[in-house]
């Protein structure tokens, strides 16, 4: 027993000092309750000391802990003095990263955590014979967790004395907990509170606060002197306190702010003495934790933030909340320490009341990760079994380890519980090999996990910078009165993409300075930059604590800086569900649905990334991000890999890669980290995509790789499928479900992609031969003998092509019915002929759909139109079948049935069904299609440049591109023939007239090429002959001259230009000149004849024009109203007969006919005023024929020139004129009504 300790009478508990011994030397557990200020922390240890408790020399101490290493190091230098030993001998402390104790130590103080840390090496606490738990009713995570493993530890070291000690609250509980304890209680307090309740009428509004602390400050400043103490929830309160109490300018009176963020300059100011009336404005940090000396009155609006943990957002929230009645208590307790006391509650009495008896602990409102990981590590059992004084709620349990299966430290399962529907076997959760490095970790989990990441990313050293900044207060201070001039000096160290960054351009710039600076210089320096000394220095012992611990696990720690990449991805794998995604505004989406907003503070809140992570997510007035970083979603999912979800859509098969594919959506706690990309399915569902790759590579004919088997079943299929196509029918072959089982019943399980099988199918072939070579009859559902070949053809034969055809058997879709395949080269040379008549098998179908078409009127006389129909195929031969258009074979037919003649306008097209018209597709030469439709004329329109292009490509000799004046061209074959695809592919060379010359080019068509030759040939034979102008100058009669001049063009060199170029066609007189030696001879000859024969034929255009003249002056004036009609035909009449260009469009050898359908207009115009009904009548019938000519010439395809037979029923109209008006003059042969229809009937487009 120490004899030498001296105990200061005047402390309370020194006056209960026999009491308290007499009860430790009979129990096990004693509680000592006392207030603030009874010397219950510095008297206990000197008491058991006394007792003979605290052995150095036997190896045991008296352990005393403290929730604070502040606490634990001041009372460890404050016991060291009443017991006059240096700190660190007889009286030492234990804090995080600092131990100033030695083997002579018998009082020694730890925090909470350090005692709870020392379990792991010691976990009977057998270095202690004593220990005091000191501030218990502060309830806090580790005092509750201490409780609980001293509970424990207490049946097997009945030797070890426990001595708690808490203010006045909750001492019945603690008593219960350990076997009904004794209490001794001792005073604090010496003078008495008056108690004044001063409710708020709107206590939501913070307006009413302000206005209710001012007016219980005016109230208590009446009173006797004395300073106040004013409570507030927050430093924004504290603020508006402040402003507010400033503008009552109270007389000799200061205001000083107290919260934990102020500068140790700031705190301290209130501890010093002075003269001044004080307002104190604190947080709750004032209630128990710190006394404020000189305080007589206290003003408790009733409210705090309570750190609270929210099992629905798995965040630690700060809301503000109404106070326990102890903690109002404990507020009221602040004050009647130096004289009596009043405390103003700011709401009534009825509110004390109804409120909760006691602040709810710790355990109950916070995230239990790390106790669950020092628990799990000391093997301390399962938490929800552990004798914790309050249960904790089992949801925060799962929390806690669901955090620690988030960061790897426990296997799976320990957060259920249970595993398969059984009870966990072991004594609660399990630990992974990374857990148990974590535990060793003296820092929260999460900064563990990042420093345990860091090893193998190669940035330990800045992670370790980080996590222990991470781990202290913010060593940058924001005083109130210079915060602007703070921020200023601060900002150099921001980083636009991340607050860490900021930690360690800080740490950098911290070594720089103290490696430059005196100590003295070095603390100057913090101090005028607003950075706090104490908390730098904590920061650096923190890193080497780090330091030295992960040095002992065998880390190498880098010296080269790591990338951005590599700092933020150690990070990111503590803060996996401290992830975001932004959304509009400011506003982020995080993990479980959270939305949370980046704090002002932070270097990232003007302009924030598209994905953050945050050190931590607080709620205040909104749920804000603190310390924050850019990340990239790449970097998410290697390091959640044992957390994220995935999930696959549209799984399918990939015929490129021959697998079965999904894209698959990759989440981490509802964040898309990953939309959308695609991935194997079949590791991922094997059963799944066994059945798809079935399906859809082998059932759909799918696979790229075609296996032998596969070849061969897929032939029959394809031929099966031909016949349904052409008989239109989808029962022949077997439907795909049949398929399917026909492959599932051999293929083994395990097969879902192209290399599978052929590995499989390759080695089991050699076993079971055959094995998946289906026959025909296995994939036949029905039989298809009644599909032939008379009926459905395979190919078409027109002239000397054979045409292939396909059926296609899909309703509505435009490719539905037969189509007949033409190469882009012979587009233009395979006639529409034929092909209205369809292939024999839909020929009835057809005919009945046309006889449908038919208005009813017309339609009633062919009923039934199936029995019509077959009547008119089974009188039509085969060969009768394609040598006429079908609807002129029908109506014959209809007619000579029914005696109805069907007009050619009464059949509508439109209803026919698309199926029942072939289908033309136009292929090149690589069986590629370039057009498909069911008009060939319009196809041969549209292709027009295209196969002019392959013609030239297919002959492969390309002709001459140059523009010639004279003969270049050698000698131009008719045809130039290439076989193309078994098709002779036939182009005619010819010469083109161009702008210079003429050049040689291809056409498609004989008379394409005809036309563009001759009008080519008299371009190059004016171009090596003189004019005639000359020589008609001096040679025309004076008459021909004259009707020359006068002519109704006026352009006299146009018209003479015209009778040149009649006079060269007549030269040329479509002579086969194709090579030079015929041309020279050409050329010769219009030398000779040109001039005589221009002459002549300007000649015959002088009566012409005169005619033409005279009968134009006829037709002036007023006409009478019966007349009208015929003079608007003669009018019509003269335009299509006299025009510019007439003479060489007509051709000289048409000169003497126009001439005398000139004259038979003027006979017509003398007859007219005799018998105008006549001349109406043959205006008629002339209009009727025009109109059926017009209609032909509309249909002609506009790149052939007109056919002879088309042009010669131009003059036959002129000569029917003739025939009615003028027959005295005579007709160029006999013509009528009759013979000009037939000729109309017997020119096809």
């Amino acid at each position: 027993m120490h004899t030498s300790i001296s105990f200061p009478s005047d402390l309370p508990v020194v006056q209960a000092k026999t009491e308290i011994q007499n009860a430790i030397r009979d129990h096990q557990v004693v509680i000592v309750a006392g207030e603030t200020g009874s010397g219950k922390t510095t008297q206990l240890p000197k008491m058991l000391l006394e007792l003979g408790y605290g052995r150095a020399a036997e190896g045991t101490v008296i352990g005393h802990t403290q929730p604070r290493r502040l606490a634990a190091r001041s009372v460890a230098q404050r016991i060291a003095d009443e017991l006059q030993t240096p700190l660190g001998d007889k009286v030492g402390y234990k804090v995080r990263f600092q131990d100033q104790t030695a083997t002579t130590t018998a009082i020694k103080l730890v925090t909470d955590g350090m005692l709870l840390a020392e379990l792991q090496n010691d976990r009977l606490l057998k270095k202690y014979d004593a220990l005091i738990i000191d501030e218990a009713h502060e309830r806090s995570l580790n005092i509750d967790f201490l409780l609980g493993v001293v509970a424990k530890i207490l049946p097997q070291r009945p030797d070890l004395k426990l001595i708690i000690t808490s203010a006045t609250i909750e001492t019945e509980r603690f008593a219960k907990h350990f076997g009904n304890a004794p209490v001794i209680s001792v005073s604090g307090r010496t003078y008495p509170v008056e108690v004044r309740y001063r409710p708020l009428e709107g206590e939501d509004d913070s307006g009413d606060v302000v206005q209710g602390v001012c007016d219980a400050a005016q109230e208590l400043y009446r009173e006797a002197s004395g300073d106040i103490l004013v409570f507030a929830s927050g430093e924004r309160e504290i603020r508006d306190f402040a402003e507010a109490l400033a503008e009552l300018d109270l007389p000799n009176t200061e205001l000083l702010p107290l919260f934990a963020r102020l500068s140790s300059a700031e705190q301290n100011r209130v501890f010093q003495s002075h003269s001044t009336r004080r307002i104190v404005i604190a947080t709750n940090v004032a209630e128990t934790s710190l006394t404020v000396p000189g305080i007589r009155y206290v003003i408790d609006p009733g409210t705090a933030r309570i750190s609270r943990y929210s099992y629905r957002t798995k965040v630690q929230r700060l809301p503000i909340e109404k106070i326990s009645q102890a903690s109002a208590n404990q507020r009221m307790g602040r004050c009647g320490r130096v004289a009596p006391g009043i405390c103003i509650r700011l709401y009534s009495e009825d509110d004390f009341l109804q409120r909760a008896e006691y602040t709810e602990p710790e355990i109950l409102r916070t995230n239990l990760a790390a106790v669950i990981l020092q628990m799990t590590a000391a093997k301390l059992g399962d938490i929800r079994k552990f004798p914790f004084i309050d249960r904790p709620d089992e949801r925060f349990v799962k929390d806690g380890m669901n955090l620690l299966q988030e960061l790897h430290a426990l296997k799976a399962g320990g957060a259920r519980g249970k595993k398969r529907g059984r009870r966990h076997s072991g004594q609660g959760p399990q630990l992974t090999a990374l857990g148990r490095q974590l535990a060793l970790l003296p820092i929260d989990p999460r900064l563990g996990r990042m420093v345990l990441a860091a090893r193998e990313l190669g940035c330990v050293r800045e992670v370790m910078v980080i996590t222990a900044a991470l781990s202290i207060q913010d060593p940058r201070e924001r005083p109130q009165q210079a915060q602007q001039k703070a921020d200023e000096f601060h900002q150099r160290f921001h980083d636009k993409d991340s607050d860490f960054m900021s930690y360690l351009k800080l740490w950098e710039y911290l070594r720089e300075k103290q490696r430059a600076l005196s100590k003295s210089q070095f603390r100057k320096q913090l101090k005028s930059e607003f950075l706090h000394f104490l908390r730098v220095r904590e920061w650096q012992d923190v890193y080497s604590q780090i330091r030295q611990t992960v040095r002992g696990l065998g880390f190498s720690i880098n010296e080269e800086p790591a990338s951005y990449e590599a700092v933020h991805r150690a990070l990111l794998s503590g803060l996996l569900s401290h992830l975001g995604n932004k959304q509009e505004g400011h506003e982020f989406l995080g993990a479980r649905n959270r939305k949370f907003y980046v704090f002002p503070g932070s270097g990232l809140f003007k302009k924030p990334p598209k994905w953050v992570m945050a050190a931590e997510l607080v709620e205040t007035s909104r749920l804000f991000a603190r310390v924050n970083a850019r990340v990239e979603p790449e970097w998410i999912e290697p390091a959640a890999q044992h957390l994220v979800k995935r999930n696959y859509f549209e799984p399918h098969f990939a015929k490129k890669s021959g697998s079965v594919v999904a894209d698959e959506q990759v989440t981490l706690y509802g964040l898309i980290i990953v939309p959308r990309r695609r991935v194997q399915y079949g590791p991922v569902n094997p059963v799944e995509a066994r059945e798809i790759f079935i399906r859809e590579a082998l059932v759909n004919g799918e696979l790229r790789r075609q296996l032998p088997f596969i070849k061969h079943n897929q032939r029959l299929i394809t031929e099966i499928r031909d016949l349904e196509d052409k008989s239109r029918r989808r029962d022949i072959l077997i439907d795909d479900e049949a398929l399917f089982q026909a492959y599932d019943q051999h293929i083994p399980s395990g097969i879902y992609n192209e290399q599978l099988l052929a590995g499989w199918w390759h080695k089991a072939v050699k076993a079971q031969e055959g094995l998946l070579y289906f026959q025909r009859d296995d994939l036949m559902a029905q039989s298809a003998e009644h599909i032939t070949e008379l009926d459905y053809p395979d190919t078409w034969q027109q002239g000397d092509f054979t045409l292939p055809l396909s059926y296609h058997f899909e309703p509505n879709d435009p490719q539905d019915g037969v189509a007949v395949h033409l190469p882009l080269t012979l587009v233009n040379q395979i006639q529409d002929e034929g092909f209205d008549w369809q292939v024999p098998a839909l020929r009835e179908p057809l005919v009945v759909a046309w006889i449908k078409s038919l208005p009813k009127t017309l339609r009633r006389h062919f009923v039934p139109a199936p029995n019509y129909a077959q009547a008119f195929l089974q009188d039509t031969g085969a060969k009768e079948a394609l040598q006429r258009p079908l609807l002129d074979s029908l109506s014959d037919k209809l007619r000579r049935m029914s005696g109805v003649t069907v007009p050619e306008d009464a059949w509508d097209a439109t209803q026919i069904p698309a199926h029942l018209r072939m289908r033309f597709v136009i292929e090149d030469e690589h069986g590629k299609t370039v057009a498909d439709g069911r008009d060939l004329n319009a196809l041969q329109q549209q292709l027009q440049g295209r196969v002019q292009h392959a013609l030239r490509k297919a002959v492969a000799e390309q002709p001459q591109a140059k523009v010639a004046s004279d003969w270049d061209f050698g000698t131009l074959p008719e045809i130039r023939e290439r076989q193309q695809r078994g098709y002779a592919v036939k182009a005619y060379p010819a010469l083109e007239v161009s702008e210079e010359g003429v050049r040689e080019t291809l056409f498609d068509k004989p008379e394409q090429a005809a036309q563009a030759h001759q009008q080519a040939l008299r371009k190059l034979l004016q171009l090596q002959l003189p004019s005639p102008m000359r020589y008609l100058q001096q040679n025309l009669s004076n008459k021909a001259k004259l009707a020359m001049y006068y002519n109704p063009w006026g352009k006299v060199d146009a018209l003479i230009g015209d009778c040149i170029q009649a006079a060269l066609d007549e030269l040329i007189n479509a002579q086969e000149i194709r090579d030079e030696a015929s041309f020279r001879q050409l050329v010769e000859t219009a030398r000779g004849e040109l001039n005589e024969r221009v002459t002549a034929i300007a000649e015959q255009v002088e009566p012409c024009l005169l005619l033409t003249q005279k009968i134009r002056k006829q037709l002036k004036g007023s006409v009478p109203l019966d007349q009208i009609q015929a003079h608007g035909d003669i009018k019509a009449q003269l335009e299509h007969l006299v025009y510019p260009g007439f003479v060489s469009a007509a051709g000289a050898e048409r000169l003497a006919d126009i001439e005398r359908y000139l004259k038979a207009i003027e006979r017509r115009l003398e007859k007219l005023p005799v018998d105008p009904n006549r001349d109406r009548l043959h205006t008629l019938t002339l209009e009727k024929l025009e109109r059926s000519y017009q209609e032909l010439l509309g249909k002609w395809p506009k790149n052939l020139p007109l056919s002879d037979d088309l042009v010669e029923i131009r003059w036959m109209l002129e000569e029917l004129r003739v025939s009615f008006f003028a027959q005295q003059l005579g007709t160029r042969y006999p013509i009528s009504e009759k013979r000009v229809q037939q000729a109309l009937s017997g020119v096809k487009p």
